[in-house]
């Protein structure tokens, strides 16, 4: 079994006609609630603002909890300020943290919303509060160092190391993650996106692949390969962070992307082969997705949450294999 987190039921308030399609997170539950994929749902806490300060400023998160925003930084967030904005921004992040840590006894774990990959250290954009990515790679990070510093005599058959690989498959660049992270050996932050979507100014990942405005199925998945392979010759991973964005399908209403509902399986099939080819713990965040028909895109998101499942039912077994000897 493994764990999926929501946080549809802190509902931020929207003005009449807003184009974020804040409803697809409260239909994807209830299709994973009525799904056969052995997953347990679970309400996240909140990211504390200590967790908050391992990726952003704390006069930054200080301005957020109090509302001290200016009307352009609510613009550019993309949402207007409220009490139940940043409680649910900060259960989004939660949900992320709490993804990490089930999925390394899992072998993977999901957050039904996240994604928020354009949150910067000290400020917001396009529909991101707080980072999720980041944050959530600076807990497992510290979480690591505690859990080796009480484990030095013991021995583990799944090493605690610290490395931590975002792979970041939504259709627009993770500049936030990659402004956060930057610069830091541990962290390996690789990013495939739309040449020509937002954020119009980019930021710089360890491997940044920029896509021509109607790239397919076939190229899509080449370059994904190609990357895939970059990122062995160059990092080791204990972790991977996987954004499983939705909109570079052809529906999507922001993504300029083509690719068809075979090309997501198959997108999501060559992660978690990669992934599984070193028996590495997944947490995966649904991102983005702007479809107008929003039974297709949770129709798509359940089929990236199944395949999860069956990836951390197969990581199980060399555990259990090992612990049982």
């Amino acid at each position: 079994m493994i764990e999926a987190f929501y946080t549809d039921e802190f509902v931020l308030p929207l003005p009449q006609g807003h184009r974020f399609p804040m409803e697809k997170y409260r239909i994807l539950r209830d299709k994973v609630h009525a799904s056969d994929c052995f997953i347990e749902l679970s309400v996240p806490n909140a990211a504390t603002p200590g967790q908050l300060a391992l990726a952003h400023c704390p006069y930054y998160i200080e301005r957020i909890e109090t509302g001290n925003v200016s009307r352009h930084e609510q613009r550019d967030i993309g949402f207007p300020w409220s009490e139940r904005m940043v409680e649910r921004s900060r259960r989004s992040v939660g949900a992320t943290v709490s993804a990490v840590r089930s999925a390394l006894q899992h072998g993977a774990s999901v957050n039904l919303a996240g994604g928020t990959h354009h949150a910067k250290r000290n400020k917001g954009g396009g529909f991101c509060v707080f980072n999720d990515l980041a944050v959530a790679a600076r807990v497992y990070q510290t979480d690591a160092i505690a859990w080796l510093n009480t484990n030095q005599t013991r021995i583990n058959t799944r090493s605690r190391g610290n490395n931590v690989l975002v792979i970041d498959l939504d259709v627009h660049q993770g500049d936030g993650t990659a402004e956060i992270l930057g610069g830091d050996d541990s962290v390996f932050t690789f990013s495939m996106h739309g040449e020509k979507n937002y954020p119009f100014q980019k930021e710089k990942s360890d491997l940044d692949i920029e896509l021509p405005d109607g790239t397919g199925d076939d190229e899509y998945l080449t370059q994904l390969e190609r990357a895939l392979n970059q990122v062995s010759q160059r990092f080791t991973p204990n972790m991977v962070l996987y954004v499983a964005g939705l909109d570079v399908h052809q529906s999507d209403r922001l993504g300029k992307l083509a690719l068809s509902d075979e090309g997501i399986r198959l997108r999501d099939q060559v992660v978690l082969e990669w992934v599984q080819h070193r028996n590495l713990p997944v947490a995966a965040v649904m991102a983005g997705g702007y479809f107008p028909d929003l039974e297709h895109l949770t129709d798509l998101q359940l089929g990236v949450i199944k395949r999860l499942a069956d990836y951390g039912r197969h990581y199980q077994e060399p555990l259990k294999t090992t612990l049982n000897r």
